[in-house]
C-alpha cells in the first residue's frame, strides 16, 4: 500500500426527513481492500453511491488524490472508478461485447480492446466464452462477467455491493479469489460493502463498521476481531445485536 487514494471528510446523507448518513470521517488507501459492513438500512450502498457519484452528499468532503471534489473533476475521478453491483447488469449481446462496454465508450482502439477484454476474462475465468451469448450464463458466470467488465479499463478503485450475496459458496469462493487477485496483481483499491463476516476474515486488510448512519470504528482486520475499539463493534461481530 502506498498513501490515500480518498479521503471522506464529515459526510452526510439524508433523504428527506431520514438521515442515513451522519457525520463519517474515512479514507481509504491504494491497493487495500476495505470491508464495510454492518446491519441492513445502516448506510452501506449509499456511501459506495456517493463514492460512485451516483448520489450527493448532503453536506461533507470528498477528496481523491489530494484533490476536493466538485464539477468537472468528479467527471474526471469517476471514469477512473467502477462499480459492481448486486444483481449484475447483462446486456443483450456476447460476453466479450458486455465486457468491451466501459473500453467502447472511453474511445479504445481495436487492439486495445481486443487485448484488454481477452485479459479481464482471462483474470475472472471466463477465457474461451467471448461469443457466448451473455443472456445463456449461468449466475455465477454472469458475476463473473461483470467483474470483467469492471476491472477491463483497470480502475483505480473498485466499489463492490455485496458481490457474492446471491451467489453459491462455490461460486462465491471465486469471486473471492478475483478480488484478491484483482488487488494483487493491479493494485487497485477495492471497497467492498457486505453482510458476510467470513468473507471480510478471509480477504479484508481494514474493516469500517457502519451503525444506524454512523461510522462506529475503523481498524484492521485482525485487530477488529480480537480487540474493537468499541464495545457496539463487538457486540456486532458476535451476533448479540438485533435489529
Amino acid at each position: 500500500m502506498s498513501g490515500e487514494l480518498i479521503r471522506i471528510e464529515n459526510l452526510s446523507k439524508s433523504f428527506g426527513n431520514k438521515e442515513v448518513l451522519k457525520n463519517v470521517n474515512l479514507q481509504f488507501n491504494r491497493g487495500e481492500i476495505f470491508a464495510l459492513i454492518g446491519p441492513s438500512g445502516v448506510g452501506k450502498t449509499t456511501l459506495l453511491r456517493i463514492l460512485n457519484f451516483l448520489e450527493t452528499p448532503s453536506g461533507g468532503r470528498l477528496s481523491f488524490n489530494g484533490i476536493q471534489l466538485n464539477g468537472i473533476q468528479k467527471t474526471d475521478a469517476r471514469r477512473r472508478m467502477s462499480m459492481l453491483f448486486q444483481a449484475p447488469a447483462v446486456f443483450n449481446d456476447s460476453v466479450f461485447n458486455n465486457v468491451a462496454y466501459g473500453l467502447r465508450i472511453r474511445g479504445a482502439d481495436k487492439d486495445t480492446l481486443e487485448k484488454k477484454v481477452r485479459n479481464a476474462l482471462a483474470i475472472v475465468g471466463l477465457e474461451g466464452k467471448e461469443r457466448q451469448r451473455a443472456m445463456t450464463l449461468s449466475g455465477g458466470e454472469a458475476q463473473r462477467m461483470a467483474f470483467a467488465r469492471a476491472i477491463v479499463y483497470d480502475p483505480d478503485i473498485l466499489l463492490l455491493d455485496e458481490p457474492t450475496a446471491n451467489l453459491d459458496p462455490a461460486n462465491a469462493a471465486k469471486v473471492e479469489e478475483i478480488i484478491k487477485r484483482i488487488r494483487d496483481e493491479r493494485g487497485t483499491t477495492i471497497v467492498i460493502a457486505t453482510h458476510n463476516i467470513y468473507q471480510v476474515k478471509r480477504i479484508a486488510d481494514r474493516v469500517g463498521i457502519l451503525l444506524n448512519g454512523e461510522l462506529i470504528e475503523v481498524n484492521s482486520r485482525d485487530r477488529i476481531f480480537t480487540v474493537p475499539k468499541d464495545a457496539r463493534s463487538a457486540a456486532f461481530l458476535k451476533g448479540e445485536m438485533i435489529y
